[in-house]
């Protein structure tokens, strides 16, 4: 099992790339279920969820050449319309083909999800949501045994805001007789790409980005190419990376508008801030300043980031409360930290930290996705060296960051 090792100190410098989102990444291959005339995505990341999702789309019956950050998918005929448990335990986003699946081909037997063990992050509204579509369902032996003569447009309400169950929804209605109304959707920019996407097939669908989404239904979806959006979260981390180490890093090929809450945060903290069209250049090297956080869903400061921040906010003078609002056991990072130096005390859903403090290297294990960026920002400011466990965590949603903090001047390496 791989493994990080990184010395620390050292200031971050110079220009560092970003990949296309993951999360984007995995709905748009989902929706080629949707058509038997090929789909061609472009800036996918080269990170393990992206190979998962390619693995699930062939063995449900998908053509799926994957070429880099290039992908082409053909899904001319189904061969099975089972997501085994095998393939679904290594990520959540899996759960994205029981829409589609039910939309094209009527009938779908999908394994109640996994991935990171970050809290509840249960898919009754996903199955409610068909449900009244006019599914039949049932849950039995950890499966979804998912029927339909049809699906049919309805009128969906999510008591909670779903990102995962918006896009579900989204493109089982695609191919839904009528009009159906999703209310109180997600309104991430992974969403927007996806409805993008789904337009450029030939879905009639308006809408996307606020809480209501309308989607009229047509009989068939044809072929599209696409570009996959940036991935917001990656960027979010580099920038986090320049501030805890006073450094100056452009971060190019991103979206500056998605990152507004990121951005507005970071300058709170001290941290100088120069926005481009397409790029976002980080300027510190003063004091880093304590400051709360509320995580919550888009367009306000993401869950994705919590952990990076925390780290950040060990450098910080002050107290900050970090309170999370998304997930309920998102804090497993928190003991880790503290193995390394830092002054933190959890409380339910809060997180008090108290800076600044002089972290030492350690032995560490991630977590989950985002601890592990967390983690290693933490360690590339602390005296003397950490290893880092259980990185597979990290190479599912980051693309070569070993290489990129490299480049900037981390003193970093993979360890076979």
């Amino acid at each position: 099992m791989d493994r990080l090792r990184i010395r620390g100190g050292g200031r971050l410098a110079g220009v560092v790339r970003v990949g296309g989102a993951k999360n984007a990444a995995l709905p748009a291959m989902a929706a080629s279920i949707l058509t038997a005339a090929p789909l061609r995505l472009r800036n996918l990341p080269e990170v393990a969820d992206v190979h998962t999702m390619q693995h699930l789309l062939e063995h449900i019956g998908a053509s799926c050449t994957l070429n880099g950050s290039a992908c082409e998918i053909a899904f001319e005929d189904c061969r099975s319309t089972e997501a085994p448990y095998e393939m679904v335990k290594k990520m959540r986003a899996s759960v994205l083909v029981l829409g589609p699946l039910l939309a094209r081909f009527r009938r779908a037997r999908v394994s109640l999800p996994g991935g990171c063990a970050i809290g509840d992050r249960p898919i009754n509204l996903h199955l409610e949501g068909l449900a009244r579509m006019g599914a039949q369902i049932e849950i039995e032996h950890g499966y979804v045994n998912a029927c339909c003569d049809a699906l049919r447009g309805a009128s969906i309400f999510f008591e909670t805001v779903t990102v995962t169950g918006t896009e579900n929804l989204l493109m089982a209605a695609a191919l839904a007789e009528g009009r159906t109304e999703l209310h109180n959707c997600a309104r991430e920019p992974e969403v927007v790409d996806l409805a993008v996407l789904l337009r450029k097939m030939g879905a009639d669908i308006d809408g996307e980005g606020t809480e209501t989404i309308v989607v009229r239904g047509v009989r068939e979806l044809k072929a599209a190419e696409h570009d996959v959006i940036p991935d917001r979260i990656e960027a979010g981390t580099y920038i986090a990376a320049a501030a805890i180490t006073g450094g100056d890093v452009t971060i190019e090929r991103c979206r500056p508008d998605h990152l507004d809450a990121v951005t507005a945060l970071l300058e709170a903290t001290g941290a100088g801030i120069e926005r481009g069209q397409t790029s976002i250049r980080v300027k510190g090297g003063g004091p880093l300043l304590s400051h709360d956080i509320h995580t919550a869903p888009y367009p306000h400061f993401p869950t994705d980031m919590q952990a990076q921040f925390m780290a950040l906010m060990t450098q910080a003078t002050g107290l900050s409360i970090i309170t999370e609002e998304i997930f309920n056991n998102r804090f497993m990072h928190v003991q880790e930290f503290c193995r390394m130096g830092a002054d933190i005390h959890v409380a339910e859903r809060r997180a008090v930290v108290r800076g600044p403090t002089k972290l030492s290297g350690a032995s560490v294990m991630a977590t989950d996705l985002r601890a592990s960026a967390g983690l290693i920002l933490a360690a590339i400011v602390a005296d003397g060296e950490t290893t880092i466990d259980r990185v597979y965590h990290l190479d599912r949603g980051y693309e070569h960051m070993e290489q990129k903090l490299s480049a900037l001047g981390a003193h970093i390496e993979r360890i076979k």
